[in-house]
C-alpha cells in the first residue's frame, strides 16, 4: 500500500442544466460570477474565486456530456453527467448572509432553508433555474476542529 500524495483542494465543481442560457443569466446576473467561457449547447464555465488558487463552477448540458469523445478528439474528456438535482455550496462571509437573502428574494428566488449549524456557521439554501440545490454558507460550518470523525 502507498500513501496518496497531497491534494491542493477542489478546483472545479460541476452542475448540470438543460437550459444553458438560463444558467448563464442566473450565475452572472443574480449570483455575480464571472463568465469564463461558453460553448452553446454544451457548457458555461464561471470563476468563483482565485485565492489561494483558481476555483471554477462548470455547468454542463447533461445530454452533451453523456456521449464519449471521438477517438481523434483533441480533448478526450470522459463522458459524465447527472440526472436529478445536484448540489453546490459557495462560501460567503457570515456578515453578508442577510444581504444575500434579501438579494435573492428581490430576484424572485425562494429560500428553501436558512439555519445555523450546531457546530457554528449558517447556511442559506435555494434553487437555481435547473433545480439544483445551491447553498451559500459561512465557511465555519466546516472548521476542521468541529467536524466529527466518521
Amino acid at each position: 500500500m502507498t500513501t496518496p500524495p497531497p491534494l491542493l483542494g477542489t478546483l472545479e465543481t460541476a452542475l448540470y442544466a438543460r437550459d444553458l442560457d438560463a444558467a448563464c443569466d442566473f450565475w452572472t446576473r443574480v449570483i455575480g460570477l464571472e463568465l469564463i467561457t461558453r460553448v452553446p449547447g454544451r457548457h458555461v464555465f464561471f470563476r468563483t474565486g482565485d485565492t489561494p488558487r483558481p476555483q471554477v463552477l462548470l455547468v454542463f448540458d447533461p445530454t452533451a456530456t453523456a456521449t464519449p469523445p471521438r477517438p481523434d478528439a483533441r480533448l478526450p474528456v470522459p463522458p459524465h453527467g447527472a440526472s436529478g438535482p445536484g448540489h453546490a455550496c459557495l462560501a460567503v462571509a457570515p456578515d453578508t448572509l442577510d444581504r444575500w437573502r434579501v438579494h435573492l428574494e428581490r430576484h424572485g428566488i425562494g429560500i428553501e432553508a436558512d439555519f445555523h449549524w450546531p457546530q457554528g456557521g449558517r447556511s442559506i439554501y435555494f434553487r437555481d433555474p435547473a433545480g439544483n440545490s445551491i447553498e451559500l454558507a459561512d465557511p465555519a460550518i466546516w472548521r476542521k476542529s468541529d467536524c466529527a470523525a466518521p
